[in-house]
Formats: C-alpha cells, structure tokens, sequence
C-alpha cells in the first residue's frame, strides 16, 4: 500500500507539473490552480478510502506540490557554488575567496560562466593593497561592500593626485563601483590607505567582445537607499555594441541610463532584501543582445552567516553567504525571484551574461 502511496504522490506532482507547464497557453489561470488543488484534494481523499495512515506521506506529498507550483522557471537549471568550494588564501594583509579559478587556484569545473571570468571576494587590511600592476583585454570592476579602497592610475603620484573624484584617482567607499576597461593595457593600485579598517569588496572580471580597445575608467556610487527598493542595474552593453563608433566610445553611453557601459553582452545588478520579502531580476534587463541567457548569483559575506536567499522557491537553491549560483537555460525576459529567507537583509549580486 506504501507503494501505491508513493506512485500517486508522484503522479499528483507529475499532474500540476504539466499543467503549470501549459500555463502559457492556458487563458484561465485560475482553472489551472482549481483543477490542481481539486486534484490534490482528490488524491487525499482516496488515501482516507483505503484507511492508510498517511499523515507523513500527505505531508510529504503537499511539500512536494508546494515546491512544484512555487517555481517560475521550469526550465532553468539552477546549480549551487558553495562557499567551501571555492578557492581560498589568506596572506595575512589579504584574505580572499575565488569563485573562479584565479592565480595559483585552479579548478577546471569553474574557469568561467558566458562572458564572467573572475569573481573574488577580497578583504584587505589597512595600508595594505595591490601595488601597480598592469591589466589589458579585460573588463575589471570592483564593488565595495565596506571600508576605503584607494585606485590610482600609474602615470599619478601619491601626493600629486589632484582631483580626488577624477578617473584616474579615486577613493572609494561604500556603494561605489569602479570600472576599467583594460583594452591595450592600462596600469594602476588599489590600496587600503586607511589607518585601521579592512575594506572589503568584490573584484569582477568580464571577457570584452573584442580585443585591443581603448583603456578607459569609470566610477560611479550606488545607494543603499535604491538597492532596498528592488535590484538596481549597475553595468550595462556600450550603446553601439560590438561596433560602436569612435564617437560613441567617447560618449560613452550605457543602453540603461544611469549604468556603467561595458564592452559585453553583461548586465550587473545588485539589491538588499529584507528578510520574508523577495526580489525579481529580469534577465537581460532589457538591454542585451542575446536571447539565451545565463545568470551567476552571489550572496557576499555581510552578515555573520544570518543572510540566506532562495532562488525560484526551490529548497535546493537556497544560497548562504559566500554562497553563488549558476542559474542556465534562461532567456531574455524571465524572471528569477530572489527571496530573502535568513534573518538579516541579504546583499545579493546578479550577473547576467550570453
């Protein structure tokens, strides 16, 4: 009996799998979920007719509906990257984690993901910092989480800087995000200059859609404030795309106003979830090019372990901090809701990539 019990469970998720899956092309919504919950019902009480204590197996079998119906992506692929899996050094003035293979950390199932190639969360301690270093053919932001991070551009000296919010010196801090465009080669620092506190951030690379461009900087803040209301973009494609002109390289102009432009088919955004509330990231934002999609999500490690986010109502996506994801076999205009399920707000980072 145990196993007729099982085999009608199955069939029930089976029953409402199908007809979430038509939903699409179903126009009364709401006969779809009384033909389910009929269903359901149905299946409950046929276990009763055949005096079956199935108090656990009902139990399991409403969890398992729940989860099925809670989903909006039925077809995506959503594979966690735990924190533990990611690489690790600390060398004492710098603590930081790889969810890429980066430096002398190698792992070949996390080269890169689309256009994303480098994901490292840093924590540098005070005067302490990354000396001039050369970087080209590459997309290269860095998102403070807390703390001061100092960039400055080779061709300045320290006490020469002038401007402190020009390009090519800037001293960060909370909300900013600074972006470099590596092209033929640029060389720069990022250091701690602070007397005391860590700074703390995310250094992300993308792989430009072509080589050899002309290097570039640019930062820009973006409050707290905005991040609570919903997921603010941050980087956008370079209007013009692959084949913007020279004007359009000066100009410089995302396709989303307000946002970085970038030299990618690459959409970035980041919001501040409280707990019991959710977030929908639209993939592609409306800006990118290619319809097949892929999104990498991130939970940095803000909170003391007490921030938690669930991704699309699945239990086997719920990411703790550190944690990220590979979210596949999405397209341009689905949409991923990101739910804060811990008990502090969660900081949550979306990069969305062909």
């Amino acid at each position: 009996m145990k196993g007729l019990l099982l085999l009608l469970s199955s069939i029930s998720v089976i029953f409402i799998s199908i007809l979430i899956s038509q939903s699409t092309y179903l126009p009364d919504i709401p006969l779809l979920h009384q033909t389910s919950t009929f269903f359901a019902a149905s299946i409950s009480s046929l276990f009763k007719s055949v005096n079956i204590n199935t108090d656990q197996d009902q139990h399991s079998m409403s969890n398992a509906i729940k989860n099925t119906m809670s989903k909006t992506l039925h077809h995506a692929k959503i594979t966690a990257h735990r924190s533990g899996a990611r690489g690790h050094a600390d060398h004492g003035w710098l603590n930081t984690y790889h969810s890429f293979s980066f430096a002398s950390w190698y792992n070949p199932k996390f080269n890169s993901f689309g256009s994303l190639r480098v994901l490292n969360e840093d924590q540098v301690k005070a005067n302490s910092g990354f000396p001039t270093h050369p970087h080209r053919d590459f997309e290269i932001f860095s998102y403070i989480i807390s703390g001061e991070l100092t960039h400055r551009d080779s061709m300045l000296t320290k006490g020469a800087e002038g401007d402190a919010g020009s390009d090519k010196f800037y001293r960060m801090h909370r909300g900013d995000v600074q972006f470099t465009t590596g092209g033929t080669g640029i060389a720069h620092s990022e250091f701690n200059e602070h007397n005391k506190d860590t700074v703390h951030f995310l250094q992300i690379w993308a792989i430009p859609w072509k080589r050899g461009l002309k290097p570039r900087y640019h930062t820009r803040n973006f409050s707290d404030d905005e991040k609570r209301k919903g997921f603010v973009n941050i980087l956008s494609p370079l209007k013009g795309g692959v084949d913007a002109t020279a004007e359009q390289e000066k100009v410089a102009e995302p396709t989303i106003p307000g946002t970085i432009p970038i030299h990618a088919d690459f959409v970035m955004g980041a919001g501040i979830i409280a707990p019991q509330t959710s977030f929908e990231w639209k993939v592609g934002a409306k800006a990118t090019e290619a319809t097949k999609r892929k999104v990498y999500v991130h939970l940095p490690m803000t909170k003391g372990g007490k921030a938690k986010v669930r991704l699309d109502g699945r239990d086997d996506a719920i990411l703790e901090e550190g944690d990220g994801a590979f979210v596949e076999s999405v397209n341009a205009g689905d949409k991923l809701v990101v739910e804060s399920v811990g008990e502090e707000e969660a900081e949550v980072v979306v990069l969305d990539t062909a």
